[in-house]
């Protein structure tokens, strides 16, 4: 806690295999003149603390951003879960007695500078208990709030094959935070707009190129 506000260690998620982009590393692909990735870490930076990258295959790729950088730990390729799983055991080391962490995907360049505090206002009291945000009617599963009380029970399920987060996350409590659309390019849009294609990332490009991206 912090002047009354708890900080909660928060986790870029880029261990994805970026098919839909062609393969590589999309967080890498530029964006207004930076790497994708470095509008996610500036975001979430502002709001969590410390801040790590989850990222697969040669750390060093990542070495200019000046993080922590941490693989799955399996071989799998198993998703997001994975990630969370590998961010809730860097936090055990890296900000011991974090009760949860935040976790944010890559490729979403304009989500809200308020998703961590919307997260721990809907937890509440609650312990343990799972936040995921959703906007527009969509749940986005790689946005949430993860207990790290959940670590031994997510390592298991991850053993059994659990892949999908909402065939976890749905045998433990969870809420749901929804947020309003944001201005974008001077119309509102989905604040978790993400460049999962080259067509999306210059779509991206266009909203901060406009002179109105958040």
């Amino acid at each position: 806690m912090t002047g009354g506000i708890e900080r909660v260690p928060g986790i870029v998620l880029a261990g994805g295999l970026s098919r839909r982009m062609g393969g590589g590393d999309k967080g890498l692909r530029e964006l207004g003149g930076k790497p994708l990735i470095l509008h996610v870490i500036e975001r979430l930076s502002a709001q969590a603390s410390p801040v790590a990258i989850n990222a697969n295959g040669e750390a060093s790729r990542y070495a200019a951003f000046g993080l922590p950088v941490f693989q799955d730990g399996r071989d799998d390729f198993a998703g997001p879960l994975a990630g969370v799983l590998a961010g809730m055991r860097w936090a055990a080391q890296a900000a011991p007695g974090a009760r949860f962490i935040v976790t944010a995907a890559c490729d979403t360049p304009f989500f809200p500078m308020d998703l961590a505090a919307r997260f721990l206002a809907a937890a509440g009291s609650a312990y343990p208990i799972i936040v995921l945000a959703m906007s527009a009617g969509q749940v986005h599963p790689v946005f949430g709030l993860w207990p790290t009380a959940l670590a031994g029970d997510l390592t298991d399920a991850l053993a059994s094959g659990t892949r999908k987060v909402s065939h976890w996350t749905d045998s433990h409590p969870h809420l749901i935070a929804e947020f309003s659309p944001a201005r974008l390019g001077g119309k509102l849009a989905d604040p978790f707009l993400n460049a999962n294609t080259p067509e999306d990332l210059a779509g991206a490009a266009a909203l901060l190129v406009s002179g109105k991206g958040p």
